[in-house]
Order: structure tokens, then sequence, then C-alpha cells
């Protein structure tokens, strides 16, 4: 997916931070920006491997530097931003099962430190920080997922500290074989003979590739007003149809008989939803289509009467929607389509 022109416009010249650098959605952040007329990207991270593996990979364009950083250490993040104009904040404790065992590290990484980043920015100076949410804090039924709403509500609250500083977030789904995805953990499955375990038959779930998802961050960014929320629109699957193309395409690559690897439904884990929300029903008063986007306006916006309203001159009139998104309302792809998908992005390992 290209960006606009006017995205490529937009960060000509600038300074980009990216905090979480070194993982999956920060590297691909990395990778498109410096493929645009940035003067500088700088990686933050407290990975010490994953920012050796970045260096390995973007150490050779003088535009690129990298930094260890702890987002619980606002000193240090204040003092790595000053001069940077536009701030990716990716960083955070990301899995379910994780969260749900040790929740005070999820508050810290995720709604503490996203305090201290948006500090960090405004007395800083920079023109616009972005934060990745997640569908989790759609009516959240995990530590992570309610840790990932109070990061949102922080960050439409920050967009009305200073005159400087915008602030947004952007949600999204599923980033198909991102690290801890379902792909990458039914290949390793299906390598050992199966079997291959599935939660219920009947989950659902958005999905989108890699460079996908970063573009539409970035171009969030591009866009965002203030305090909004950006979602982006994604494929809808049924994990199962995943489930049962890898076993077809993968197994023969890794010297495994599709026939002979079992599907095992196990139930599902706990906090786990067999469906995706990315928006609810206190949101679609406020909530408007934008093609590429659905754009959640901030709390205040809630008892707006309009049904349609000028968001801005790049993204024209906005459509305020008629029902949430969900995976279980939207048609998945069918077999055919979803296995088209899979191959032509590349997201069926070689083996």
């Amino acid at each position: 997916m290209s960006l606009s022109q006017h995205s490529q416009s937009f960060f000509a010249g600038a300074v980009v931070a990216v905090t979480g650098g070194a993982g999956t959605v920060g590297r691909e952040l990395i990778a498109q920006m410096l493929r645009l007329p940035v003067k500088q990207v700088l990686a933050l991270d407290s990975d010490e491997n994953g920012l050796f593996f970045l260096s390995s990979d973007f150490g050779n364009n003088p535009r690129f530097r990298s930094n260890y950083c702890d987002i619980g250490k606002r000193e240090r993040i204040l003092r790595l931003l000053h001069g940077v104009d536009y701030v990716f904040h990716t960083a955070a404790l990301k899995h379910v099962p994780i969260s749900e065992e040790s929740p005070w590290a999820a508050i810290d990484v995720n709604v503490l430190g996203v305090g201290n980043v948006l500090d960090s920015c405004l007395e800083a100076g920079v023109r616009r920080v972005l934060f990745t949410s997640s569908d989790k804090a759609v009516n959240p039924t995990s530590v992570m997922g309610t840790s990932k709403l109070l990061g949102e509500r922080i960050v439409s609250s920050a967009n009305r500290r200073n005159n400087v500083t915008t602030t947004m977030s952007t949600r999204f789904g599923n980033v198909a074989g991102s690290r801890g995805s379902v792909i990458p953990l039914f290949c390793s499955q299906i390598r050992k003979g199966g079997p291959v375990t599935l939660t219920s038959e009947d989950m659902t779930r958005f999905f989108m590739t890699l460079p996908e998802a970063a573009s539409l961050v970035i171009e969030s960014m591009v866009y965002a007003e203030g305090g909004d929320i950006f979602i982006t629109k994604m494929h809808t699957v049924r994990i199962k149809d995943v489930a049962e193309i890898l076993i077809e395409h993968f197994a023969p690559r890794v010297g495994r008989n599709p026939r002979e690897i079992e599907l095992q439904i196990i139930g599902p884990r706990p906090a786990e939803k067999l469906y995706e929300e990315l928006s609810t029903e206190e949101e679609m008063s406020r909530t408007y289509d934008a093609d590429r986007f659905l754009i959640v306006r901030p709390v205040n916006f809630r008892h707006d009467p309009r049904p349609t309203l000028l968001y801005n001159q790049q993204l024209g009139i906005v459509q305020k929607v008629s029902q949430v998104y969900n995976s279980k309302l939207e048609t998945p792809l069918s077999r055919s389509e979803l296995t088209d998908y899979l191959l032509s992005a590349g997201l069926i390992p070689p083996s």
C-alpha cells in the first residue's frame, strides 16, 4: 500500500521518533519512514537485542539512529525528544495472558508509560503524537485492553493541554504474521505435526498485513485533527479458515501430510473474545466514515446531531456511521479470497 502524495510531503524534512521501534509495527514504521524525505528517524526501545538488529538493518542509513530508552524514565525520554517533530508511540505490553498475570506491569507500561511519553512530547514541543491502540481497548475484558483504553483517554485529554502538540490515537486489529499472532503460532504447530489449536470454530477477526497497517498508521498521523481515534478498516476472516488454509498449503512445505494434522478445539483463553470489536455503541454518535478509516471524535462531540461534517480539506465530507465496527457483523473473506490474500501477501512461510 503506497502512501498518498500529501503524506509524503507532510514528513519532508521532519525528525520522527518511534517508541517500541524494535517491535513488529515499530520496525515497519521505521522502514516506511526512511523511504520518505524525512531528515531523521529515531528508534527508541528497551529491547537491547532488538535495537542491535535494527542497527544491523538500518545503521548504514545516515538518517537513522537508535537509543535505548525505558518509557518509565520520563527524564530520559524528554532528553531524547528535543528537536523531534513527530512521535509514533508503539511501545506497549501487548499480550493478554502476560498482562493478566502481571497487571501492574501493564499499568506501568501501557498507562503510566503513555503519560510519560505525552508529558515529554508536550514539554519538548513535539508537533504531533500518535498512540497505537488495539481492538482490545473496545469493551475491554482484559487488563491489557483496559490499559489500552486508559491510554486512549489520556491521549485524547492531552490534546487540550497546549497549542503546540496535537495528539491522536489509532486502533487496528490483528497484523497478520506479527509476533504472537495466529499465523506463526499455527505454522509452529504444523511444523511439529500438530495439533493446530483453535479457540472456537466461530471465531472471527479483522486482518491486515504489516505494510498495510503501518501505512494506515502513518496516514492517521497526517490526517487526524486532534483527540480523535482513527480506526483502520480491515478484512474480516474466520480463524478456522486461516488454520485450514495453512494446514493445506504450509504442511507440505515442511514435509507434513495435511491429512495427518489435527485441528483441535480447546476453548477460549481467559478474557478472549470470539469476535473482534473496533468501535462501541457509545461511540456511534461521534464516529464518522472516511473511506479507509473510521474516525471517532473526542467525547465532547457525543451529542453532535449532524449526519455529516467537513473533517478537513484532505478527507473532505465524512458521514456518521449506522452500526458498530465488529467482525461478527462484517462479511468475512471467502476461503478462495483468503487463500489468495495469504499467498499474494507472502504470509504463508516457504518452510
